[in-house]
């Protein structure tokens, strides 16, 4: 897909439309917020307020661009209300207890929030009963994790070593679960309601600043201007910028609602987004590259075998998303890197929350204007398309 036919396609789809976020104070939901406020979406968003000081969301005072509403995706009665009171056009469910780390001291809370919340949304969107078109957001980790050097296809078997995992794999069972109780494909022209899923990669850029994150710990420690602390070098991730699985979710929630397709049921299914194969890297290899970028830094490993487990290798298999979807990784490793130290770089230096607005405007221009542009590349190079 060319990146004028992506532009218009998103434009088509959500100007004017009322879109509801879930985890919009995230960093992902933050990013997302923005793109469709600049589309000219009318967008509500339902999170708990922002965790994290700085916050994204509050830098760029996306407040003002927005209908925010604090609440808690694991309350079914609150939820069910805002999805009567929206009455969403599109939804986009981000909201996520997100870290790994967290799930082995929080388990329950863990489970609750990516399970019971997932399904309080999808119950809401069932009660609600008016056309909609719903993308819920999971992760790479729903996979069973067999330390394979290819990537998981989307329908590889769903699973997980630690509770994070297992939770995002069971959100993707009752999500499925629910498109096939109540709202099945075949019968989309009655129900009117389109549900995908989408599993993305390790992503980074500019804003995150969780705890127990290679790059918010990355930037903390070279602000700082101390050793980098890195608990897994040698793990193996898909690493992608922000805004391409951000992409894939704008264009899948078009698909759903017909937008640059005549069959919205072919797409109510599970989508892989992820890098190009030469941007899935060791850990230590990100690390060193945010250096090269940032201009100085030394980092130590202090990888803990005691420490609980984590998969050392993921990849995700996106050839799906490519050939059916029409959405195409677009930056590479490099160009990732040099957006995210842009973007932490000028906020180290005091950029203002209006500068740090208008990179992060920028940078979502770029990525539209370049879209496709490096997938058409490693295509024409090859003679076939890489993944």
């Amino acid at each position: 897909m060319s990146a004028p036919r992506f532009t218009e396609e998103l434009r088509r789809a959500y100007t004017g439309r009322r879109v509801l976020i879930t985890g919009h104070t995230g960093f992902k939901g933050s990013w997302l917020t923005l793109w469709l406020a600049e589309l000219g979406a009318e967008v509500t968003g339902l999170a708990l307020p922002p965790e994290t000081k700085p916050a994204l969301f509050d830098v760029m005072a996306l407040r003002e661009r927005c209908q925010h509403v604090e609440g808690d995706i694991r309350d079914p009665e609150s939820t069910a209300r805002i999805v009567r009171e929206v009455r969403p056009e599109f939804v986009f469910h981000l909201a996520a207890q997100s870290l790994v780390s967290r799930s082995y001291a929080e388990p329950l809370p863990t489970v609750q929030t990516n399970v019971l919340g997932t399904a309080a949304l999808l119950e809401a969107i069932r009660l609600g009963g008016r056309p909609c078109a719903a993308v819920m957001v999971a992760s790479d980790k729903c996979y069973e994790n067999r330390e394979w050097v290819w990537g998981y296809r989307e329908d590889d078997a769903l699973g997980g070593h630690d509770v994070y995992s297992g939770s995002k794999g069971a959100a993707e069972i009752i999500t499925a679960s629910y498109r096939r109780s109540f709202f099945p494909p075949a019968r989309l022209c009655e129900h009117q309601v389109a549900i995908g899923s989408a599993r993305a990669g390790n992503v980074i850029g500019g804003g995150d600043w969780a705890d127990n994150r290679i790059v918010p710990d990355t930037i903390r420690a070279l602000s700082a201007e101390r050793l980098i602390p890195v608990r897994n070098p040698d793990a193996v991730r898909p690493w992608q910028h922000v805004l391409e699985p951000l992409g894939g979710y704008l264009l899948l929630g078009a698909r759903l609602a017909a937008v640059g397709t005549k069959s919205p049921e072919r797409y109510c299914e599970a989508w892989n987004f992820g890098p190009a194969t030469e941007s899935t890297r060791r850990v230590g290899e990100l690390v060193e590259a945010i250096v090269g970028a940032w201009g100085k830094g030394n980092w130590e490993d202090q990888h803990d075998p005691s420490a609980p487990h984590e998969a050392s290798t993921l990849r995700l298999a996106i050839e799906k998303s490519i050939t059916q979807l029409g959405w195409t990784p677009t930056w590479g490793f490099e160009a990732t890197v040099a957006r995210t130290v842009e973007w932490y770089r000028l906020h180290a230096s005091g950029g203002t929350g209006e500068e740090l607005l208008e990179l992060s405007i920028r940078q979502i221009q770029d990525y539209c204007g370049m879209f496709g542009q490096d997938g058409r590349e490693r295509r024409d190079e090859r003679g076939r398309t890489r993944a």
